[in-house]
């Protein structure tokens, strides 16, 4: 159920955007709407959360870069938390193939923005897996 886990982690780093309080309830209620039980799935949705929240602005300077230094305040809020959970998996989960990340990420965008979002998200997500591999 990591798909249900990513799409709580993206609500939750979405909302992160625009305010800060509350996020503990709300990241409670987001669980439960996900239907996160299972200790695995839950320690899973966490986890992206944490690294997200720690590594922040490593991550945006990345998505930036592979966006060819196209600020981040230009992209649109839901594709920059789908970019942003993707990019924490690709950096810092090592169990995670990168070709995943970007399948996940892409599905994600064709879910909760639109086709160009997950072509977007594809595209960007793909230079920085080849130049990883690089």
């Amino acid at each position: 159920m990591r798909n249900a886990a990513r799409e709580a982690a993206l609500n939750i780093i979405f909302a992160q955007q625009f305010n800060t309080d509350c996020l503990e309830t709300l990241t409670k209620k987001i669980f439960r709407q996900f239907k996160l039980e299972k200790e695995e799935d839950l320690r899973f949705a966490a986890d992206l959360i944490k690294a997200v929240e720690a590594n922040r602005a490593e991550l945006i300077e990345g998505i930036e870069e592979a966006c060819h230094h196209y600020k981040e305040n230009r992209i649109n809020p839901t594709d920059k938390s789908i970019l942003l959970i993707a990019m924490a998996e690709i950096k810092y989960f090592d169990d995670i193939p990168p070709v995943v990340s970007v399948s996940e990420a892409t599905g994600l965008a064709k879910k909760y923005s639109t086709e160009k979002s997950a072509d977007f998200v594809n595209g960007v997500l793909s230079g920085v897996i080849n130049k990883k591999s690089v």
